[in-house]
């Protein structure tokens, strides 16, 4: 059965924001504390990029071609996922946590999966699938309990 604990990490983050939450009791009854916050501006595209895309004349036919613009909202979200990835590296090697819990959108955990580094890999527990971001701590403690037994659940079945 996968349970939280004592100094488990879950890690709650979406492409914005990381909360580093540790269990400070044992797996029958989890207690969430919070021991970092990380949060980063990221405001939405069109904020962030030019008026126009860039346009050039094409020397091989008559016209002008414009450039897609670069989405600068979504290079910043992948920027997260690779500084977040590179924390928990740092954590995972100072012996910060022994296993980890991953709560976050499926396209972040797509992310951090791929620049996940093997030393934290081989220590994540669960993933859980869901934005819990905005959520208060009790909440998240609740969500991830009941999601890791329903985890176990079905590979009993």
């Amino acid at each position: 059965m996968v349970k939280l604990k004592n100094k488990t990490l879950v890690v709650v983050t979406d492409s914005e924001k990381a909360l580093f939450l540790v269990n400070r009791t044992d797996g029958d009854d989890p207690n969430l504390e919070v021991i970092r916050k990380d949060e980063e501006a990221n405001p939405p595209d069109r904020e962030q990029s030019a008026n126009v895309p860039g346009t050039t004349q094409e020397s091989a036919a008559p016209g002008v071609r414009s450039y897609q613009e670069t989405d600068f909202h979504e290079l910043q979200k992948e920027r997260f996922a690779k500084d977040l990835s590179d924390k928990l590296y740092k954590m995972a090697h100072s012996g910060d946590f022994d296993s980890l819990v991953i709560v976050a959108p499926p396209s972040v955990l797509g992310t951090l999966r791929d620049e996940m580094h093997q030393e934290v890999s081989d220590k994540v527990i669960g993933e859980i699938d869901k934005t819990l971001t905005g959520h208060p701590v009790p909440d998240i403690e609740k969500i991830v309990v009941e999601t890791l037994a329903e985890m176990d659940d079905h590979r009993v079945a």
